[in-house]
């Protein structure tokens, strides 16, 4: 009862293609590479928009000390 054997994986697999279909599997897997890659697109902007902020925040401060 501790693992399953490999006639159950061979089983799950046989439902899980009835169920999305050769085809849809790595449609999905290509939807999930994307995202991932999006993910750390997103989170490599999140760590420089700081270091923009600050600039624009500067400039802003030495309008104001000018005018």
């Amino acid at each position: 009862m501790g693992s399953f054997s490999i006639w159950h994986w061979l089983i799950v697999l046989v439902v899980v293609l009835l169920l999305f279909g050769r085809g849809k599997i790595p449609e999905l897997m290509g939807d999930v590479a994307k995202g991932i890659k999006s993910f750390k697109k997103g989170m490599g902007e999140d760590e420089s928009a700081p270091a923009e902020t600050k600039t624009v925040e500067s400039k802003a401060e030495e309008a104001k000390d000018r005018g």
